[in-house]
């Protein structure tokens, strides 16, 4: 039976899910213009700075080590945006998305308890080769190297935003990490992308942002608080589903039959972890 807390949890990291990929194909429009390394530069920029408006966050709330684990995970979460779409530039998706997933996939197995902890990871990724299909295509060895770089960053990332939330209150956290993502992104592409930007192209930057990454990252914190990292990794299997209904809806892509059995076996291995996948709930540690 699957708990309240593991239900909303898995709520929240579905929902993160969704507006990431409304997020990317929002951000497909701007690749054109801006390039792959503009559009990841224009999402962490804007996501710094609406973070540290919005959140305000409290010296209070932190230590000095839970200070260091946020500015790891700034650095983390800048590598992760900024290798992937690099992968994007060189491969296709699909096989981008195949070769991310194996870091959450790796946290899933890594993190998992029992004899049977591979069980639903192993069904996700079945589910996921079969969403993206990652033998069509012709493939780049760099932008294979780049989406494996992203996948190691990406369980990183699951790691250490799991500490963050569990010893800092609220989302405080991602005051700290997103504005060193933006500051980070800025000092290794801004020279290249800041020419590119014009008045419209960082207003529209400003919805991208709270899409992408500012509202998915905040429900994946919260999201971390209630789940395991081995259930939370397997859940973001659901993530290329996601992507195919919204290719679907909005782009028109027909996923076929593998990406219709691909869906159906994500989706049994999401419900199987979020059945499993509940944790108590932790307290922040806190200063004063």
């Amino acid at each position: 039976m699957i708990t309240n807390q593991a239900r909303s949890g898995a709520l929240m990291a579905m929902g993160s899910m969704l507006c990431v990929q409304v997020g990317l194909a929002i951000a497909v429009t701007l690749i054109d213009r801006i390039g792959v390394e503009g559009a990841a530069w224009l999402r962490l920029a804007w996501a710094g700075v609406l973070m540290l408006v919005i959140v305000r966050p409290r010296f209070a709330a932190f230590t000095w080590a839970t200070f260091r684990v946020c500015v790891v995970l700034g650095v983390v979460t800048a590598a992760v945006t900024l290798l992937f779409m690099a992968a994007l530039g060189r491969i296709p998706l699909g096989t981008a998305s195949a070769l991310e997933f194996l870091g959450p996939l790796g946290v899933a197995v890594a993190h998992g308890k029992g004899s049977h902890r591979a069980v639903w990871p192993g069904l996700a990724a079945v589910g996921v080769v079969l969403l993206t299909q990652p033998w069509a295509g012709d493939v780049d060895p760099i932008g294979v190297l780049f989406a494996l770089g992203a996948a190691v960053c990406w369980a990183c990332y699951i790691l250490l935003t799991q500490r963050a939330g569990d010893e800092v209150s609220g989302i405080n956290a991602l005051a700290v990490s997103m504005p060193v993502a933006g500051l980070l992104a800025t000092a290794v592409v801004g020279p290249s992308v800041l020419p590119r930007m014009t008045p419209e192209i960082l207003l529209i930057g400003v919805g991208l942002a709270i899409l992408l990454p500012v509202v998915p990252f905040a429900l994946e914190l919260l999201a971390l608080r209630r789940l395991t990292t081995a259930a939370f990794g397997t859940l973001m299997a659901l993530e290329p589903a996601f992507a195919m209904i919204v290719g679907l809806v909005v782009l028109h892509q027909d996923p076929g039959p593998a990406g219709i059995v691909g869906i159906c076996f994500v989706v049994a291995a999401g419900i199987g972890a979020a059945r499993t996948g509940a944790r108590s709930s932790p307290v922040p540690a806190e200063v004063g």
